[in-house]
């Protein structure tokens, strides 16, 4: 598996191998084994798997509190998304910064998101389908969302703010500045 850490350390870009032939491939896209040798420890205990049928869908900014903080393994398995995570790690010396990676179904990569950060994408292609593993269950009364486009986090998703196809939660987050003490 190709290993590459991003620009904040503890965010991991993961492409595992693919052995095609003329009926198509075989990817291994998990491995305990390969992914504690990559530095990943963790226990997954809930899959998820989502469908946006339109370009320029925007989901996120998401995360969830202690005690029910998810860790997250995306993949995109249709089509094409720009993934963004952002550090909200109050003492971290990287909070308010993000990362993001264009994951698609050609290129197989994944992003391993730990505990601490916000999560989010932007739909490049229509009919996206996005699978993530996550280290704890969801939990209502510890989710939270910032607002995709804060002002605060300057993050310059491809799509325009008038374009973006947004959930009403979504709409409605706060922005990054609602960030304090929560992780």
């Amino acid at each position: 598996m190709q290993v590459e850490q991003l620009s904040i350390p503890g965010i991991l870009l993961l492409t595992p191998p693919r052995f095609a032939d003329e009926r198509g491939f075989f990817s291994e896209t998990y491995n305990s084994r390969s992914m504690a040798e990559a530095g990943i420890d963790a226990v997954f205990v809930q899959d998820n798997h989502s469908l946006s049928r339109q370009r320029g869908v925007v989901r996120g900014l998401h995360c969830q509190l202690a005690p029910h903080a998810q860790g997250k393994l995306v993949r995109c398995t249709r089509g094409a998304i720009w993934d963004v995570a952002v550090d909200a790690r109050q003492d971290s010396p990287s909070f308010g910064r993000w990362v993001a990676a264009e994951l698609n179904a050609e290129n197989g990569s994944q992003l391993w998101i730990p505990p601490g950060f916000l999560h989010g994408f932007c739909t490049l292609t229509e009919n996206a389908e996005v699978q993530y593993k996550c280290t704890a269950l969801w939990n209502r009364d510890c989710e939270r969302s910032v607002l995709w486009n804060t002002p605060e986090l300057d993050i310059p998703w491809p799509v325009a703010p008038g374009e973006a196809i947004l959930s009403d939660k979504d709409a409605e987050a706060p922005g990054f500045s609602a960030v304090r003490n929560w992780f």
